[in-house]
């Protein structure tokens, strides 16, 4: 191959891993995201470099200190890796890159059933359903069930507060002030930054929108936050108490981000939304019908 020449080998949709086989993400800063010859590499602040295989990735979360060449989220994209920008260790998430879909089938339902009251309370219903397993829900509003939801997340920080012996006061969070929260608001803020960032990600790989939502409204990423509740319980809110307890009084962002990872990994998560999804909106058992 003459000098300066790039290979581009041509991904086809069908040669991708699907969303639910693919590594959760990826977490960068300080550095540099660009190309060599067909592959995506990223060069660090000290000037290592490092492939990325962004065909097997789910996203790449860049965070401060990060530049990218037009090449580099070409291929991204072109792999079904979506690109998020995010806060420092996922502290916050900014924006994500939209990513090309096969199809509008997956949009369309989802906009058909927000549209319809009856069933947008339907699909609201299935979400609470997974909090509330033995209770019955039919014939509440919407209202109702996020009041219901309300009490249940006040009365599990304070079990897990119990559970891990550690002091809470409840949930606070000011923008722009993340140093003033105790250890636990903290971990739950950087926790659930790093939550959404994975969701937006996965949602727009499998072609639906974040913004259109069922129990969310008035919010950037409603969707999000719909599918963020069905997961905080196990992967923010008894993270945030444990490592309170494991760090002693001093924040450690390594940590934090280390045991969160562990944790999307141990429930593999992508292979849950995957299921979830399609389940929350009542479409799984159409389909299946209709194969």
């Amino acid at each position: 191959m003459a000098a300066g020449q790039r290979l581009f080998v041509k991904v086809t949709r069908v040669s991708l891993p699907q969303v639910k086989d693919k590594y959760p993400f990826l977490y960068l800063e300080r550095g540099r995201l660009e190309i060599d010859d067909s592959s995506v590499k990223w060069i660090d602040s000290e000037a290592n470099v490092v492939p990325l295989p962004v065909a097997t990735l789910n996203a790449l979360l860049l965070g401060p200190g990060t530049t990218v060449t037009h090449d580099a989220i070409k291929t991204a994209t072109a792999a079904n890796c979506a690109v998020c920008w995010v806060g420092e260790d996922s502290l916050l998430f900014y924006a994500a890159g939209f990513l090309p879909t096969a199809d509008t089938r997956n949009l369309k339902q989802q906009i058909e059933l927000s549209a319809n009251p009856e069933k947008s309370v339907e699909v609201a219903r299935r979400m609470f359903a997974r909090r509330f397993p033995d209770a019955d829900l039919q014939g509440k509003t919407l209202k109702e069930m996020m009041g219901m939801e309300g009490h249940r997340v006040r009365a599990l920080y304070q079990t897990k507060a119990e559970e891990y012996q550690v002091g809470w006061k409840g949930r606070k969070f000011a923008p722009g002030k993340f140093d003033l929260s105790d250890i636990t608001n903290q971990v739950l803020t950087a926790s659930n930054a790093a939550l959404y960032g994975i969701l937006c990600s996965a949602a727009h790989s499998m072609g639906y929108s974040p913004h259109i939502g069922f129990i969310h409204s008035g919010s950037p990423l409603p969707f999000i936050y719909d599918l963020a509740d069905l997961y905080k319980e196990h992967l923010c809110i008894d993270l945030a108490f444990a490592l309170t307890r494991n760090m002693a009084g001093r924040y450690n962002k390594q940590k934090v981000s280390s045991a969160f990872r562990e944790r999307v990994i141990d429930i593999d998560l992508l292979a849950r939304l995957a299921e979830d999804i399609p389940d929350m909106l009542g479409v799984k058992n159409a389909r299946r019908r209709g194969k």
